[in-house]
């Protein structure tokens, strides 16, 4: 299973700041599940609700009320750099100088290590061990005068993955990467400007949505307006993460200028040309194989059925002592129907595979429950290259594509057949050039070079 990345949210000029921004926050709750938090100003004071778990679990009418303001940012987390606990929790907040400010980051700076060494020689304290708390520092040390010349030095210092937002007691800031790894989009809600990883969250709220923040944009809101400029100072082209069309997003968000469930049929059906089967029906993995397994269906004939049913209310599952137990925790989220799979030859279509453990059992269940043959088809190629960009498989030892090849990878998760998409016919199913895309997890060709290769827990060490 592949672990999301996190997901920000921003409102400027709205008398329920505080509420849109804990409505936008569930609808990006899928972007991460470890925990939440909104920070609001009035102008004067800046106020903040943060915590562990999900964003129903964070956040209460209480909690709420108590954030007055007009202005506010939010984070969901999913942690790929800094454990997942309380002082990691953004978005994360800092006083200095008799300012607030605070910052909510998706994605990863890989120049983390050498800019933390750096910043610690000269004297600066870190309260967590996140490497969005770098930016802060970055700021607060620069010798710019102006504040807004402050932010764009520090991000030309950053290097990777990211999409930020930033509060202070008077304005809010949103930037993205000069490669636009990760998804930004700006919309207006009741005069109000508005700023989400993706539009699913301003369809919610019933924002208009205005245009996609650019690579390399920095946004200042304020009471004088937006103000808009380009702080990089070179672009070397894109690299929009194209998992994020794969996995990460939901299907009914537009990002990097397509809708995600079209894509993602796209890829199903490029998947049924490549790799065909004899089958009696298709079924997906739920839930972000569907609209693959719609697609291969539409496109090979075959009818389309629901073998596994996801029970959609799953939380943490506690860690058992013995395997034979632990292996259950995978059928409280996903059940087969004996009745569609007894006798049956199935096509089973995947997002991905990652180390293939969890899908062994999967299949294992659909064996059980009496599938006759079953044929595993996954929407995009072998993974077999770490992420250092924002997705929480970093080295190649927990990769199963990195050390063994397409048949071995069969026989281990116990299927008749298995098909890759292939690295073209992924390529071709996005709505924009390939060229564009980071596609480093399947060729190793990563568009911002990594010096130092760090984990999640790096910072815990140094």
């Amino acid at each position: 299973m592949i672990k999301h990345s996190c997901g920000i949210f921003g409102v400027f000029g709205h008398r329920n700041a505080a509420e849109l921004t804990y409505l936008g926050l569930y609808a990006l709750q899928h972007r991460g599940q470890e925990s939440a938090g909104i920070v609001v100003s009035d102008g004067k004071n800046v106020r903040h609700c943060r915590g562990m778990g999900l964003v129903s679990e964070v956040f209460n009418r209480e909690t709420l009320r108590n954030l007055e303001g007009r202005f506010a940012i939010g984070h969901v987390r999913y942690s790929t750099t800094g454990s997942s606990i309380l002082k990691n929790v953004q978005p994360f907040v800092v006083n200095y100088s008799g300012n607030t400010l605070a910052v909510a980051h998706n994605g990863n700076i890989v120049n983390a290590i050498e800019l933390r060494r750096k910043l610690e020689s000269a004297g600066s304290i870190f309260q967590s061990t996140m490497d969005s708390e770098l930016l802060l520092h970055l700021i607060a040390r620069s010798r710019q005068e102006d504040f807004r010349k402050k932010i764009a030095a520090a991000l030309n210092k950053l290097k990777g993955a990211f999409s930020i937002l930033l509060l202070t007691k008077n304005q809010i800031v949103a930037a993205r990467d000069p490669l636009g790894f990760r998804p930004l989009c700006l919309g207006k809600i009741d005069g109000a400007w508005v700023v989400a990883s993706e539009t699913c969250a301003l369809d919610l709220i019933r924002a208009e949505y205005i245009r996609e923040i650019k690579p390399g944009e920095i946004i200042f809101f304020d009471e004088n307006g937006l103000h808009s400029s380009v702080y990089s100072r070179k672009n070397s082209g894109f690299a929009f993460c194209i998992f994020e069309f794969i996995y990460f997003a939901r299907p009914d968000s537009n990002i990097f200028g397509g809708n995600v469930s079209v894509v993602r049929e796209n890829l199903g059906m490029h998947l049924a040309r490549e790799h065909p089967a004899i089958a009696d029906f298709v079924m997906p993995v739920p839930d972000s194989g569907m609209y693959a397994a719609l697609g291969y269906a539409q496109e090979s004939g075959i009818p389309f059925d629901m073998g596994l049913v996801r029970n959609h209310y799953v939380g943490r599952t506690f860690i058992q002592p013995s395997q034979e137990i632990r292996d259950l925790g995978v059928k409280i989220k996903l059940n087969p129907v004996r009745e569609i799979l007894e006798g049956k030859r199935a096509v089973v279509v995947e997002d991905s595979i990652v180390r293939g453990t969890t899908s062994r059992i999967r299949m294992k269940a659909l064996r059980d429950a009496g599938a006759k043959e079953i044929h595993m088809r996954v929407s995009c190629p072998p993974l077999r290259y770490p992420c250092f960009y924002g997705i929480d498989f970093p080295t190649r030892a927990e990769l199963a594509a990195s050390s063994h090849n397409i048949e071995e990878i069969r026989k281990r998760i116990g299927v008749d057949t298995l098909g890759y998409l292939s690295l073209e016919g992924m390529l071709d199913s996005m709505p924009a050039p390939a060229s564009k895309f980071c596609t480093a997890c399947f060729t190793g060709k990563y568009p911002v070079p990594v010096k130092e290769r760090f984990s999640k827990y790096t910072f815990e060490k140094i």
